[in-house]
């Protein structure tokens, strides 16, 4: 790939630029109004720290699977100055910022296995999960409810999809939460080592994991991984590791915010929430409702091959692009009210953009929806007097969002 333009670049673009630019402080102080201020006159804005915003519905979903929109490589890190490491190779040896023959190669193990039959045989077990989880605090009438479930429930799927010891849960679930925090153009330099420290430890922890699953094979889906890696052998030992460091980090973090989203926005609009508890139906459509509102990923990293036109804005060649989902979610052109929480309406696209799109859609599209789906099942089933005592605050307007705190409390 071309030579991504750098900082010192930036200066000579915007003198023949016409596009305003965007702080990351306003951006976070209000991410949802100032897209919707420029994406009525914008089709594509510029971010101070880099890069495009690409805003509107129809040009994201487009642009999603246009050729001349390759995935970034290392695009990313080289903008913060990471050439090397493990946040470097993160970026390098992974499926999801690879492109053409490589992106196939490294995706291929992956594919049968989370087929959404295999993933939909795994109900069960989520559900189970879901109801020891709630049983462990029931007594006790209230909760906060981002450590004690939300934080848990995806790990301990992913932990138990991999064959991880359940003791080894708050550690990893530690280290991915640093190592997405460099995922947020938010993100600044200062805590760039800290990521990078985490995402070694987390390197380190799954080479221990696969070593010890070659001297000892079980039934498992690791052991099943590494077969069909070893027997292709088209994937190189650091390919291999950190096909599944991305595998954990895509299985924990954004749905551990997309189920605490889910619940907070029922729980602010209580008649929805009433009438999930009454007609469990509801549920897929609330969670394909609550993804489109508050979108655990806000955005997809791109990096143009050419100059491509934007509804008569252009992207320039060998330029960092932002597919603004989070925008995408509430554009006035694609939806009918954009902006109201509505479990019950009719224009839900087929795909939902939080997934991605074409070669890059993605992979545990079918087992997030899964956990989602189970977990508001469990706590509706079993606690529908819940209360919101304190909603959470999501933050962050690319890549991988943030949360913080939720209290809840019923009547046992």
């Amino acid at each position: 790939m071309a030579e991504i333009m750098r900082v010192e670049d930036r200066e000579a673009l915007a003198a023949v630029e016409d596009l305003p630019v965007l702080t990351a402080a306003e951006l976070d102080a209000d991410p949802h109004g100032m897209f919707r201020r420029y994406r009525a006159a914008y089709p594509v804005v510029r971010h101070e720290t880099g890069g495009y915003f690409v805003l509107r519905h129809a040009d994201i979903e487009r642009l999603s699977t246009d050729a001349r929109m390759a995935a970034s490589e290392t695009a990313r890190p080289e903008l913060f100055g990471v050439t090397e490491g493990a946040l470097f190779d993160l970026f390098k040896e992974g499926m999801l910022t690879a492109n053409g023959a490589v992106h196939r190669r490294r995706r291929s193990p992956f594919s049968r296995s989370f087929a959404a039959r295999t993933m939909a045989d795994l109900r069960p077990h989520i559900r189970r999960a879901s109801d020891e989880l709630i049983e462990s605090w029931y007594a006790d009438g209230q909760v906060e409810f981002v450590d004690r479930f939300a934080t848990q429930l995806p790990a301990r799927v992913i932990g138990d999809l991999l064959g991880l010891p359940r003791a080894d849960i708050p550690s990893f679930t530690e280290l991915v939460y640093a190592v997405t925090r460099f995922l947020s153009t938010s993100i600044l330099p200062d805590e760039v080592p800290e990521s990078e420290s985490a995402c070694q430890k987390l390197r380190i922890y799954v080479e221990r994991t696969l070593e010890d699953r070659r001297r000892t094979p079980r039934d498992d889906f690791l052991s099943d991984f590494l077969a069909k890696a070893d027997a292709a052998g088209e994937l190189s030992p650091l390919e291999i590791v950190f096909q599944i460091v991305q595998l954990i980090i895509g299985g924990t973090d954004t749905t551990r915010v997309a189920v605490v989203m889910q619940l907070a926005l029922l729980l602010q609009h209580r008649e929805q929430w009433d009438a999930v508890c009454r007609d469990p139906s509801l549920i897929p459509d609330a969670v394909a409702e609550a993804m489109r509102f508050e979108p655990s990923v806000a955005s997809f990293s791109r990096v143009t091959t050419e100059d491509i036109e934007v509804s008569g804005a252009v992207l320039p060649a060998r330029q960092f692009v932002l597919l603004s989902t989070m925008s995408a979610a509430r554009d006035e052109e694609a939806y009918e009210r954009p902006h109201v929480f509505d479990i019950r309406r009719t224009d839900q696209p087929r795909l939902l953009p939080i997934f991605g799109a074409g070669a890059h859609r993605c992979l545990g599209e079918a087992l997030a929806r899964i956990e989602l789906e189970e977990s508001l099942a469990a706590l509706a089933a079993r606690i529908p007097q819940l209360r919101l005592d304190e909603a959470p605050t999501i933050r962050g307007h690319s890549g991988i969002r943030r949360i913080d705190i939720m209290r809840i409390s019923w009547q046992p």
